[in-house]
Order: C-alpha cells, then structure tokens, then sequence
C-alpha cells in the first residue's frame, strides 16, 4: 500500500506540512496525481455532492478544474488529533463566462495510518467577486513561499 507523509499521529508542524501539501497538489490541478492521496476507498462529502472511491474523485476533480478556471487556493490548518486535520481555505477562481469567485470553505480530514486520506467533509460557499477585487495573484500552480495566507491577507 501507497504511503504519503507526513504520517499520523500529526504534531502541530507534521500537520501543518500537511495542509500545505494538499495545497500544492490542488494547486497542480493535476486530478490524477491529487487522487493519489486519497485511499482507494475515499469517501467524500463536497458541497451537496458524495464521492465514493479515489476514481470518482479523480474524476469529480477534472471536472471540477474544467468548470473553475484560473483556479488558485490557500489552505489554513486549524486544528489537529491524532489522524485528523481541520483546515479552512479559499481560492478563487472564474466561470467560462469571466465571472470570477472567491469560495470560501472549511475541510474535515481522517487519514490512514499510512497517511492517505480516507474520509473527507467541506463545506463551501462562493462570493461572486470583481477581477479587481481578487487577492490571488500567483502564476498558476504552487502559491510562492512569500504570498501571504489567509490570516494575513484578512480572510
């Protein structure tokens, strides 16, 4: 079986480590290789949608980075156990319109012992935003170690 550190039981560094891995991989929008972290039988809750296994997410996240262009997000832990993280986020992110969001959210996470991810809750919202108004400003792909988090940036 696939191992993926930092493994539980988290510390506050090992977990926040984690956060930003996560961030980076969906920050890839690689849906293949961010499936990877994911156990073979991942169950997820995303919005009102239930996924059911690493494939249904592979594909929920393709189509998910189809439909949100642009896409660019910053995670935050919030708190940690054992083999469980709590983080809040936002990215933002355009429509094939030009409309552009910032959705706002928080994510329950469970891990394996070999550090995949098992189960997963988030809970989401989207503001409808100017371009002017948006605070994610990167090139496509990882967030620069410089840019500023989501507390520093006041959200």
């Amino acid at each position: 079986m696939d191992t993926r550190p930092p493994l539980p039981p988290f510390t506050q560094d090992s977990a926040r480590h984690k956060v930003r891995l996560a961030e980076d991989g969906w920050n890839s929008r690689d849906a293949a290789k961010v499936a990877l972290a994911y156990t073979p039988d991942t169950s997820w809750r995303n919005r009102a949608c239930f996924v059911s296994g690493r494939a249904e997410a592979q594909r929920f996240l393709a189509a998910k980075w189809t439909r949100e262009l642009e896409y660019r997000l910053i995670k935050e832990l919030w708190a940690f156990t054992e083999n469980r993280i709590a983080v809040r986020y936002a990215y933002e992110w355009h429509d094939d319109s030009g409309n552009w969001f910032r959705s706002y959210g928080n994510e329950n996470w469970e891990f394996t012992a070999n550090g995949l991810m098992q189960n997963r809750f988030a809970s989401i919202n989207d503001l409808p935003i100017s371009a002017q108004e948006r605070r994610f400003h990167w090139p496509l792909g990882r967030r620069p170690d410089d840019h500023p988090g989501l507390s520093d940036l006041g959200l």
